[in-house]
């Protein structure tokens, strides 16, 4: 016992120190590349596990001090390592909500970078020389856009829904209980996050009035809720979720005579924020905002990274009074959008405006990209892949459009199917390639949609592919 236990002692003693270590040029290298505070740090840690390795007695031979520097330096790569990281989407979810939803266009990411290496007109007037607003980058536009008399920008659509209720029909000092919210039964949803319309009239202030049922809402259930501390009627898209069946509900239209009659706000929340029509694509038909404010509704709310195909913004346009109202709110401020998203939003808009977005918006050239195109895409996938060593197969399959957007709605298209002993093994593979990759698994098959890997992105997506056959 004496013997087996002055090993690892002799080892300990052998292990060298952290200044010891310092001064050798292997991490002289390190500290140059992360800074020496962090390489210190990452040093004693790397000593320290290896003691812990000796006294648990798992290791008893001396320490190598290359294999010490050598540990720090994946120690300080690792922390390093951004979590926030650029993947190829191979799953054909094109408006993917855990991988960032909609990529923006070529034209925004230059905005974004322009605006973001210096200084910028923010908040500042160029004409006068004076404080400007920063609104009036993307007001104009979004009113050309969709015909409203104003608009505003926050940093999400949940914040937009939250400054609306809020402003309009929150707790005041003229009435402290808040006002009530009349919204259908069938519209009390909840999205991603945990976000749900209850909880946030809760939050802002406002009554809720739940009228009707789950799955039938009349128009007298609206005039019958109406009382004399009612502000106004939401109606809340299904954006991620379909009631079907035995259903029935009022019209746009319906509501806003209802509304305005009683002398109430019609808000309404859209949701994915889309500008054009989605029948043309052979999908169901998405409200889009242009059609919402020609039917009467006082503000509409919406998304910017959704359908609309821009950055991650909530956008409400309407009434010019009513705009202007959520404008001069405190919370306004608090969810007010930065320059970034600012800058591509302003860009993104402008292809609407120039009748160029199925062009340029990844999202729409996604949507409207011809079935003979995906298949020869894929086709020219397949042969490099096989060519590789791997055996694939061409199979038909869908689209999904995702992110909240016309729910089981799909465009049909043609998968790369990547036979393998393991397809969860394959795509673990795929995630940790450089760029990640992330597919989908379908009928025991690894599956490739190329609707939905961005042109530029196919080379890097066939290296990562042909790692496959050497795994």
């Amino acid at each position: 016992m004496s013997l087996t236990m002055s090993q690892p002692r002799k080892a300990l003693r052998g292990l060298p120190s952290v200044d010891a270590l310092l001064r050798r040029p292997d991490t002289r290298i390190l500290s140059q590349q992360y800074g020496r505070s962090l390489t210190v740090e990452a040093l004693r840690q790397s000593v320290n596990q290896a003691r812990e390795k000796l006294w648990r007695g798992e290791n008893d031979s001396p320490v190598d001090a290359t294999s010490l520097v050598d540990d720090a330096g994946q120690l300080l790569a690792l922390w390093l390592s951004p979590s926030l990281r650029r993947v190829i989407n191979a799953t054909g979810v094109i408006i993917h909500t855990n991988l960032g939803r909609a990529p923006l266009c070529d034209s925004a990411l230059t905005a974004i970078a322009e605006t973001a290496q210096g200084y910028s007109t923010l908040e500042y007037d160029l004409d006068s020389g004076e404080r400007g607003s920063r609104d009036r980058h993307v007001e104009t536009l979004l009113r050309q856009v969709t015909g409203a008399e104003a608009a505003l920008v926050v940093n999400n659509n949940a914040a937009a829904v939250l400054l609306a209720l809020t402003a309009l029909a929150g707790r005041s000092e003229v009435d402290p209980n808040g006002r009530g919210v009349i919204i259908s039964r069938g519209q009390l949803v909840e999205i991603g996050g945990g976000f749900r319309i209850p909880d946030v009239m809760a939050q802002s202030g406002a009554r809720l009035v739940e009228v009707g049922t789950t799955n039938r809402t009349h128009l007298d259930d609206y005039e019958n809720a109406i009382g004399d501390d009612t502000a106004l009627i939401l109606r809340a898209h299904r954006s991620n979720f379909a009631i079907v069946g035995f259903t029935a509900e009022p019209t746009l239209a319906q509501l806003a005579e209802v509304a305005h009659h009683h002398d109430l706000l019609l808000v309404d929340d859209v949701g994915s924020g889309a500008l054009l029509d989605t029948t043309v694509f052979g999908l169901a038909p998405e409200p889009t905002v242009q059609a919402s404010l020609k039917a009467g509704a006082d503000v509409v709310l919406f998304s910017g990274d959704k359908l609309l195909g821009g950055p991650q913004a909530g956008i409400l346009v309407g009434k010019s009074d009513i705009i202007e109202r959520l404008r001069n709110h405190p919370l306004a401020r608090a969810v007010r959008a930065d320059k970034l998203c600012l800058a591509a939003l302003a860009t993104t808009l402008t292809h609407y405006l120039k009748g160029d977005a199925l062009a340029h918006i990844p999202v729409w050239q996604m949507i409207s990209q011809p079935a003979d195109t995906i298949y020869q895409r894929a086709i020219r996938l397949k042969d490099l892949v096989a060519d590789a060593g791997l055996k694939v197969e061409i199979v038909e399959g869908e689209s999904a459009i995702g992110g909240g957007s016309l729910p089981g709605e799909t465009l049909p298209t043609t998968l790369v199917a990547i036979l393998v002993s393991s397809p969860d093994l394959a795509a673990a593979q795929l995630r940790r390639a450089d760029p990640p990759v992330i597919a989908r698994i379908e009928d025991d098959r690894l599956m490739i949609d190329p609707r939905t890997v961005l042109p530029r992105d196919e080379p890097e997506l066939l290296s990562a592919l042909q790692t496959l056959s050497q795994g």
